[in-house]
């Protein structure tokens, strides 16, 4: 199944990250914490660092054409990048990575968490309960956003970081509870325009191909095997999302990905971006313009670890996907067991295997199939158990336009519970002749059935490939 292009936002995040961690045990930590003392801080997640031991570091790339500040690019900044201005895009975190620094000096793990993972969103922001795993981030932004517009919050700058903050949260949040509760102490934000601003300082930057390749689309246009691109040829590199030849999924971009930030470490460890202070000095402006940080990252103690592995001993991991759907809207999401994500994430950050989830004994409910589409009812019915409902009877009814969950006495907050399970904008009613604990959700054709109620197309699981090491330029399709 062909997956739709991704913004080449998703590519960048970690690799300003370690950029800046393998510099710094070169160029000298004291001198690059000084010199980083205007980077965007947060307080997002504000005493959730735990003390001493390891180190989880999340870092996230924004689909966003504005700054940190949440300003406008330089007009000839959006004519070299040819991804539109900043109307286009938004705050979907299309990069999310998880950067694990051992407190015992071992090699540092990056995993890569694909942007389309349909999950459960923590807190259900906006009203929004299970979505792409990027979705949080924009829409806890925009329910905050609003809140503040509602209140009379006005001064720009005071409202974007606010709202942005409310994103961080509620993304580390789903992160968290996505990969069985792992402790997340720090962030990194980066904004769009970061990747191709690095990919200027450091440019040539060595990659390998397994296999030549061209996307018209991305402008991708490499021979097989190792070679030298330019920033502008990076862009392409990163942001390929189709080959005529072959399928290309999240999984392939996300090799991209890392190849590339395997190769940026191998050139950082030669020594050719830090060891020159004009393009430290670029570097450390991009930083400034173009990434966040939560005020509770300590730089300092941040570079003891960082030295143990300044050598460029990284390992790059993917988390495993199911198999590929569309979803109601028509839109690409990845499915994924749960289950296997939580011992995936365990074994790669030498953590107990955490128990599944202990089901709920919640309300039972009937679901009546009043939408004209067949199944529909049985489909809804065998989801309700993973939403902490027990699954009752399915029925058969006449059309009706209007969704609506019908509750007896006590049960108006099952209800509404319900409803924003099911993605909101729903009717909640009460009906005498329901029992306490019973509810009966009637499905009109207004209902909009998501990916995990669509009987899949059978498709075999996606496994992600054997996981790369720093240290030299790897070839990936």
């Amino acid at each position: 199944m062909e997956r739709a292009n991704g913004h080449w936002a998703e590519r960048i995040g970690v690799v300003a990250l370690v950029a800046v961690l393998l510099g710094g045990a070169v160029y000298g930590w004291a001198e690059l914490r000084a010199l980083l003392s205007g980077v965007t801080t947060s307080t997002a997640l504000d005493g959730q660092a735990r003390p001493g031991g390891d180190t989880n570091i999340l870092v996230m790339g924004l689909d966003s054409r504005l700054d940190e500040r949440g300003e406008p690019l330089p007009a000839e900044l959006y004519e070299q990048l040819h991804a539109g201005d900043q109307r286009v895009g938004g705050y979907n975190t299309d990069v999310l990575m998880l950067l694990h620094v051992p407190a015992d000096g071992g090699h540092p793990t990056v995993i890569s968490i694909p942007r389309d993972d349909y999950t459960d969103l923590s807190g259900c922001p906006d009203g929004v309960c299970k979505g792409k795993i990027k979705e949080a981030y924009g829409y806890a932004f925009a329910a905050e956003s609003q809140r503040l517009a509602a209140q009379g919050v006005t001064e720009k700058a005071a409202r974007e970081q606010r709202s942005r903050d409310a994103g961080r949260a509620a993304e580390v949040a789903t992160v968290r509870q996505f990969l069985g509760g792992v402790a997340v102490d720090h962030f990194v934000e980066v904004t769009l325009v970061a990747f191709f601003q690095l990919a200027q300082v450091v440019q040539p930057i060595t990659v390998c191909l397994a296999d030549s390749t061209r996307d018209s689309y991305s402008g991708a246009d490499f021979p097989a095997g190792q070679q030298q691109i330019s920033a502008a040829q990076a862009l392409a590199f990163v942001r390929q999302g189709h080959d005529p030849r072959h399928e290309f999924t999240d999984l392939d971009r996300e090799r991209r990905q890392q190849a590339f930030l395997v190769s940026l470490a191998h050139q950082l460890k030669e020594g050719r971006v830090f060891g020159d202070p004009v393009k430290l000095g670029r570097l450390v402006s991009v930083a400034k313009q173009n990434i966040a940080i939560d005020s509770g990252l300590d730089l300092n103690a941040l570079a003891r670890q960082a030295e143990t592995f300044a050598g460029g001993d990284l390992t790059l991991a993917s988390l495993p996907v199911e198999r590929f759907e569309k979803d109601a809207r028509g839109e690409d999401v990845n499915i994924v067991d749960p289950v296997k994500i939580r011992a995936a994430a365990a074994r790669l950050l030498g953590r107990t295997v955490p128990p599944p989830p202990a089901a709920t004994a919640g309300p039972a409910v009937d679901v009546v199939n009043a939408s004209g589409r067949e199944g529909a009812a049985a489909r809804v019915l065998k989801t309700l158990p993973s939403r902490g409902y027990r699954a009752g009877r399915t029925f058969s009814a006449r059309h009706t336009h209007r969704t609506v969950v019908r509750y007896g006495r006590g049960d108006s907050a099952s209800a509404a519970k319900l409803v924003a399970a099911l993605g909101g904008g729903y009717a909640v009613g009460y009906d005498g002749a329901l029992a306490a604990g019973e509810l009966k959700l009637v499905l009109g054709t207004d209902f909009r059935e998501k990916a995990d109620q669509v009987d899949p197309v059978p498709v075999s699981p996606v496994s992600p490939a054997d996981e790369l090491s720093g240290g030299g330029v790897p070839c990936v399709r």
